[in-house]
């Protein structure tokens, strides 16, 4: 990992740490849906954040438990992993939506269309990195939400679970 965006990564789950904190504990994370090449971003890929920004429209802001970042590797969600390793259903909602909104711009004519990895990825204490690489997605894939969840709470699990 470059050392450049380590620093930016850090500063980010930070800024999010202090945004959010609730005082019911809990870890933050980042689950990010990334291109395996190329770019995955609202100037390349307008019809997929026309239905992202659609699908944010519907989550009320008031009681909103994550923020979303654009980067142009692709959309993150940054959050924080209730004790249990839950997620929020309008999370696992978000995610799910990212991943079909991308396979359903490129079928209006976004380009690029490389596949889409799920990650999951925080920082220790230690301020050490750690990533699960979750699921991989190309665009013609089926999005099974409850796969997703499975997937994204199973990788939580594993993250939330390192002693640090």
């Amino acid at each position: 990992m470059a050392p450049e965006w380590a620093s930016e990564f850090h500063d980010r789950m930070d800024r999010f740490e202090t945004l959010m904190r609730t005082g019911r504990g809990g870890v933050p994370v980042s689950i990010k849906v990334r291109v395996t090449s190329g770019c995955f971003h609202r100037e390349h890929s307008p019809h997929a954040y026309e239905l992202i920004d659609r699908h944010l429209r519907s989550i009320p802001q008031e009681g909103r438990e994550f923020t979303f970042e654009e980067h142009e590797s692709g959309p993150e969600v940054l959050v924080y992993v209730a004790a249990g390793v839950t997620l929020a259903s309008s999370v696992i909602q978000l995610v799910a939506a990212i991943i079909k909104a991308r396979a359903d711009g490129i079928k209006k004519g976004d380009r690029p269309s490389e596949p889409v990895e799920l990650i999951i990825r925080r920082v220790l204490k230690n301020g050490e990195f750690r990533e699960e690489k979750i699921l991989r997605f190309r665009h013609n894939d089926a999005v099974d939400k409850d796969a997703v969840q499975e997937k994204l709470v199973e990788a939580a699990g594993k993250l939330v679970d390192k002693h640090d």
